[in-house]
């Protein structure tokens, strides 16, 4: 029989107050680290606004690949899009507020420590083992998300909407907040969309999913994921297409993976 540990004996006052240090700790990170990267503006905005640019990494490697296979409609133009800024404080507040994602984003693994620190004593040791995992897993296929949607997605989806027009009088001028209000809900997006195999791995340890069912659909999951794909991507090559589709696919395939798994072994849970 497995028990909890055992800590001192905290009144609620004192689990308030403990919150209090680990939030104070936290916060303290993140407005550190903030103004590091404020402070770095130049090398920040490099990162930020790099997708943008007809020489960014990934269509040098798009005309490697072409003139490996012999296509050469793979290597896109060279193309240059105007960033403008239309209100007053704009600048400022994106400089704040690109600052603050930056600071977050660099001190996420001390927060999830911190938070799981916290959390971790009224864990069993089962809990905790599987809590590890979960939130390893899940952090890294957030990140593995965020970093597919900025090297590949995101550039692409730019690209072709900042320079698709309806008629050559009608120039594109896209202004900063629209840039980085798309980059951002798209890092997001994706971010959220690669935590398919741990929701999958709850929802197969609550009974709610079998890998049946997702063997079943997977030609309906098929269609909806070539959807998704076109919708986030809405170029007109199907190459792009199938770079965003394939990764989301290989996520399906895995989630069908560790839902079976997890049925296996959910009998001998049940008895413990």
């Amino acid at each position: 029989m497995q028990m909890k540990q055992q800590p001192e004996m905290q009144t609620f006052w004192d689990h308030l107050e403990e919150l209090r240090r680990v939030l104070f700790r936290i916060a303290v990170a993140v407005v550190c680290l903030m103004l590091v990267a404020f402070l770095f503006k130049d090398e920040l905005f490099a990162v930020v606004l790099a997708p943008k640019e007809s020489d960014f990494m990934i269509y040098h490697l798009f005309c490697r690949l072409a003139d490996a296979v012999a296509m050469p409609s793979l290597c896109p133009d060279a193309f240059y899009v105007k960033m403008i800024n239309t209100r007053l404080a704009a600048q400022f507040i994106t400089h704040m507020s690109v600052s603050f994602y930056a600071g977050f984003l660099l001190a996420s693994p001390y927060v999830i420590y911190q938070l799981f620190r916290f959390v971790s004593p009224a864990l069993y040791k089962n809990e905790r083992k599987y809590s590890v995992r979960v939130v390893g897993w899940g952090y890294f296929l957030f990140i593995t998300g965020v970093l597919l949607n900025y090297f590949l997605i995101f550039p692409l989806t730019f690209r072709f909407l900042a320079t698709y027009q309806v008629s050559q009088e009608v120039e594109n001028a896209i202004t900063l907040s629209s840039y980085m209000d798309t980059l951002m809900m798209m890092c997001l997006m994706m971010g959220i969309v690669f935590e398919i195999p741990i929701l999958s791995w709850l929802f197969a340890r609550l009974g709610f999913l079998t890998s049946g069912f997702m063997k079943r659909y997977r030609r309906h999951a098929v269609v909806i994921i070539l959807i998704v794909g076109a919708v986030i991507t809405p170029t007109s090559d199907v190459f792009t297409l199938l770079m965003v589709s394939v990764p989301m696919y290989l996520l399906y395939e895995i989630s069908i993976w560790i839902v079976a798994r997890t049925e296996k072994k959910q009998p001998s849970n049940e008895g413990v």
